[in-house]
């Protein structure tokens, strides 16, 4: 299968998709009830397949392998433990294929240079290797911390619970508005480590990663990955379940190696799945845009979004040229 069929490589390696960003049709005024219906149920829409997959993953999660005494040693490291594997699984298959095997060469990668070792900017002069360092040694222990405080405030219950048999509508309708809530979330931590002060403190070690793979997902500051993985916060004011939580934690924990993977398209059986984010490649390669690619059109409300389009970048930069001009 050709990308040049769905998108376009200039001479200096860089390719574009035909098919650029655009926000979802249910946050897309004048609403249009069948096309944002059509979105929430189609392949590659809201549901399939990628939070499926996590809905498949947060119920294992739940179901078989969740502690039943959190604040235990044994719970500590059982929950530790569980995280390590999947997230090794997880970012460690598609590195290997996209990186490793190269299973697609450049095919559908935005850039099409694959990173290499030698550059003394990162740890062990190895960007994978540093990624690696950071999401195992630092992202993994505090997901695990924050998700570990929540399950022992259900079971001491200073957590307000939601049962499915009490309330089912509610309770699957919270598990749907949850990629919503972490959306948002994201966005708001996004924009706040964005400040100079903060950047220089957390943020400017994930954007070292300017020609991002899988790993650079979870590639931050120990304090970004604090406010980061707050995402559950959200339960301390909307009562829920246990399984809401995890699968927060999920969805926040593993997105991202999808939204850095460099890559537009995975080939799937002669098929081709969404395996990128090329809103997000544009943040890491302009910086200040597009600080929320998700479903709410946060970037247009707030004119930080770009396409990609040569007239999206030209809106883009006159903004900012505006706004240096106001605050001077």
């Amino acid at each position: 299968m050709n990308d040049t069929e769905h998108g376009n490589r200039t001479s200096r390696g860089q390719w574009t998709p035909n098919r650029l960003w655009r926000y979802p049709p249910l946050f897309v005024w004048p609403l249009r009830p069948v096309a944002a219906l059509r979105w929430l149920v189609s392949w590659e829409g809201f549901l399939l397949p990628w939070l499926a997959i996590y809905l498949v993953i947060s119920l294992a999660f739940w179901l078989w392998l969740t502690p039943s005494e959190p604040l235990s040693l044994d719970g500590a490291l059982e929950l530790l433990a569980r995280n390590l594997a999947l997230v090794l699984f997880f970012y460690g298959t598609m590195h290997a294929w996209f990186y490793t095997a190269r299973g697609l060469g450049a095919q559908f990668k935005y850039n099409a240079r694959f990173p290499s070792g030698g550059d003394p900017k990162f740890l062990f002069g190895h960007q994978a290797r540093e990624n690696m360092f950071l999401t195992l040694c630092s992202a993994v222990p505090i997901w695990s911390a924050w998700e570990l405080l929540f399950l022992w405030g259900y079971q001491a219950g200073w957590l307000s619970t939601l049962n499915l048999a009490d309330n089912p509508l509610w309770f699957v309708a919270l598990l749907l508005l949850i990629p919503l809530w972490q959306n948002l979330h994201f966005y708001l931590v996004h924009r706040a480590i964005h400040w100079p002060p903060l950047y220089r403190l957390v943020h400017q070690t994930h954007h070292k990663n300017v020609n991002p793979g899988p790993w650079s997902g979870l590639s931050m500051h120990s304090g970004k990955h604090l406010l980061y993985f707050s995402v559950p916060l959200l339960f301390l004011l909307v009562p829920s379940h246990p399984l809401h939580l995890v699968l927060a934690m999920v969805l926040t924990s593993f997105s991202p190696a999808k939204g850095h993977s460099g890559f537009e398209k995975l080939v799937v059986g002669g098929r081709l799945v969404d395996a990128g984010q090329w809103a997000h490649y544009l943040h890491h390669k302009r910086f200040k845009c597009n600080y929320a690619d998700g479903f709410i059109p946060l970037g247009k409300w707030f004119g930080t979004f770009v396409d990609g389009s040569e007239q999206s970048l030209k809106d883009f930069h006159q903004r900012r040229r505006e706004n240096k001009a106001r605050d001077r």
